[in-house]
């Protein structure tokens, strides 16, 4: 929970309270994931489980934070969660099987590492796919219950907790993708399809980390000359 010492910090920032749970006495996992509208790196998903009755009025949606207060609150969510994990799935991977595919495997990965098992499964937006867990002994997997909430990251604390850590591990792994590749200015736009970035794919072409199956230069072009 949120040390008192930590609330009166941050007391400047107010937001609505989110909903502690949506399943009523069980251990519920929220998910979300960053990076889907991406023309460059992986697409990463997190799944959280945060203590029953749980309350932060500091955690809500990741793109309605600054940058400095996400980094401040992934930590007291990774301290404060019952399991978190996050999974990921490369670029090459969206490429064979879609964006939409992709960011739904990057959830269930989240959901194979968690080290408590969920009873049942929240999801921003209107997608997924039944989850089945690992099982033991040979036991038949049966899929967990979910329910997709449109806009559930700014209604639900585990949805939000789970859109603060995609966002930010995926933030830091671009960060680290910048080093290698300045000139696509991914240390401002992560990715996303910037004038900028767009017009450095025009001067330099693509990276190994592009997605080849995107619309890289926004003009209906789907692809460019990758070459082999």
């Amino acid at each position: 929970m949120l040390a008192s010492s930590e609330s009166a910090k941050c007391s400047e920032y107010h937001y609505t309270m989110l909903e502690s749970h949506y399943y009523k006495g069980k251990i519920e996992a929220g998910c979300d994931e960053a990076g889907r509208g991406c023309l460059a790196g992986s697409v990463y998903a997190a799944a959280v489980i945060l203590p029953e009755n749980y309350h932060n009025e500091l955690l809500n949606d990741s793109k309605q934070l600054t940058e400095k207060k996400r980094y401040q609150l992934r930590e007291i969510i990774e301290h404060d969660a019952v399991a978190w994990a996050v999974g990921v799935v490369s670029p090459d991977e969206i490429d064979k099987i879609n964006i939409l595919n992709a960011s739904i495997l990057a959830m269930h990965r989240a959901l194979d590492q968690l080290k408590v098992r969920p009873e049942a499964i929240i999801v921003d937006g209107n997608r997924f796919k039944p989850y089945f867990p690992p099982t033991t002994n040979g036991q038949q997997p049966t899929a967990l219950p979910h329910t997709t909430i449109v806009k559930g990251d700014g209604k639900y604390l585990s949805i939000a907790a789970a859109s603060i850590l995609a966002k930010t591990y995926r933030d830091d792994y671009m960060n680290h993708l910048a080093e290698e590749y300045p000139q696509y200015d991914w240390l401002s736009n992560k990715g996303y399809p910037t004038k900028k970035h767009r017009d450095a794919i025009r001067q330099y072409g693509i990276t190994p980390y592009h997605r080849k199956t995107f619309n890289m230069l926004g003009d209906g072009q789907l692809s460019l000359d990758f070459g082999e």
